[in-house]
């Protein structure tokens, strides 16, 4: 078989059982999620992340086929679960923008690189949700759940329904308005000037 035949993508129907490993097909997501980083979705190919991960491109065909899917399957490796419980909401804001604010830079680049693309595309929308923003809005609901628990804030407090907004909408805007990332310090802040004082929180 001559080189560029073994480049070639296999056909949809024909399937193999994956030889990579965990650590190599983690490899490959960091990679992608890299690329879409520094350069943009258009920029992205299978063949950049082939030479960047010393891979052939029939490799990555024959287990993500394509574009779209290897995106999405590297954005859903990318989820993570928090869990911030300090026994105060008014802490556990503080903690969970400080949290945001570390992760801001990186979350922000992935979602204006895909701002145009994913619309586009179903699977890789829902994909970057399961990513990016359902995780961040679970851990605020369950933040908020133990406080109205804890009896720190009414549960028809008007103000609790906004508060992801709040949190995401600085997060994202700020990049936009001021040209810099909304950083740890800088969301805590926010928190104590802004979400606290609603919450009638000190």
């Amino acid at each position: 078989m001559t080189s560029q035949a073994a480049d070639r993508p296999e056909p949809v129907g024909v399937t193999r059982r994956s030889k990579i490993t965990p650590e190599r097909e983690q490899e490959f997501y960091d990679a992608v999620l890299e690329q879409l980083r520094e350069c943009g979705y258009d920029s992205v190919t299978m063949e950049g992340i082939a030479a960047s991960t010393r891979c052939s491109k029939s490799t990555l065909y024959r287990q993500w086929k394509t574009k779209p899917q290897f995106v999405a399957a590297a954005l859903r490796s990318h989820r993570r679960t928090r869990c911030i419980d300090t026994g105060s909401l008014a802490d556990d804001l503080r903690e969970a923008a400080r949290a945001a604010g570390e992760l801001s830079g990186r979350d922000t680049k992935l979602l204006q690189a895909l701002a145009h693309a994913a619309p586009q595309d179903p699977e890789l929308k829902t994909a970057l949700r399961e990513a990016l923003v359902e995780p961040e809005i679970a851990a605020l609901k369950e933040i908020i759940r133990r406080g109205v628990e804890r009896g720190e804030v009414p549960a028809d407090h008007p103000a609790l329904e906004y508060i992801p907004a709040q949190m995401f909408g600085v997060l994202r805007i700020r990049p936009v308005l001021e040209g810099e990332d909304a950083d740890p310090d800088y969301l805590v802040r926010f928190v104590e000037a802004a979400v606290l004082p609603a919450l009638g929180l000190t």
